[in-house]
């Protein structure tokens, strides 16, 4: 089962799930984005990640979809995060580099860090 919940502020507009992103649920929340979104420009889209205890490919391929589109993620916890990293083509947070140094490319490139880091 997924919950979504949407907020709706002047500036943004975010998609809070909580459960599965997975099977029939990538397809409830593809429909949610459509209705939410219709008609609508939003200077800032962003899916809160937080409260998803599973993810299958489907949901992982919804999630590129999704950034393709600009859509921004707030991720919780190694797991999700390294699935944001993947669905966005940034690096792993925390990668270390085979010298044994932190990966921090992102930052020094001053590339958008993901909210919770």
């Amino acid at each position: 089962m997924l919950r979504i919940t949407t907020h709706d502020n002047p500036g943004s507009l975010t998609f809070q799930l909580e459960g599965k992103l997975a099977g029939p649920w990538v397809q409830e929340l593809e429909d949610c984005w459509q209705k939410t979104l219709a008609g609508h420009r939003r200077p800032v889209v962003r899916v809160d990640l937080r409260g998803v205890t599973f993810l299958d490919a489907a949901g992982k391929e919804f999630l590129a979809a999704l950034h393709a589109r600009g859509a921004e993620f707030v991720a919780a916890g190694c797991a999700m995060k390294a699935v944001v990293a993947e669905v966005t083509g940034a690096p792993s947070p925390g990668k270390r580099l085979k010298d044994g140094r932190n990966d921090d490319r992102r930052r020094d490139a001053g590339l958008p860090l993901m909210k919770g880091e």
